[in-house]
């Protein structure tokens, strides 16, 4: 029960030539989070304003296959791979044109926004976490 959504390749993502430029794939990436977040209920503002909690990333594995192009629509298909006590593990997979343009494999971790330290995932957002878990023996349940 993966989560997806699509996100054009924009003019200012692109080199001069018009491929596009790694740095933006990775701010495009931070959107998407904040996109599935905000699909279980939990939007950032209030996630950082009322409750306080940040979702830094720890760890980004990122394996660029095929080079994208501006006017190309991103397909993002996200996978919960792992839930730790604070931590997240997810699984990233951007698509254009039928065609894999790259994967990532993401940790993110539960913060307090106030000591700047890990926390447990709250019980109402493990639980959303936790009903799109994608099960695998690949990955670490560690953090």
């Amino acid at each position: 029960m993966g989560f997806r959504t699509t996100k054009p390749l924009r003019f200012g993502d692109c080199d001069p030539s018009g491929i596009a430029y790694f740095p933006s794939y990775l701010n495009i990436l931070v959107g998407v989070l904040e996109d599935y977040f905000a699909s279980l209920g939990f939007p950032w503002k209030t996630l950082i304003e009322d409750r306080r909690i940040g979702v830094p990333t720890v760890r980004l594995d990122v394996t660029f296959s095929y080079p994208g192009f501006q006017g190309d629509k991103l397909e993002f298909d996200v996978a919960v791979r792992c839930i730790g006590r604070s931590s997240l593990d997810l699984e990233h997979t951007i698509s254009a044109n039928g065609k894999v343009l790259w994967t990532a494999r993401q940790r993110v971790v539960a913060t307090s926004l106030d000591t700047h330290q890990s926390l447990a995932w709250p019980v109402d957002i493990r639980a959303a976490l936790t009903h799109h878990l994608e099960t695998t023996d690949a990955h670490d349940p560690a953090a």
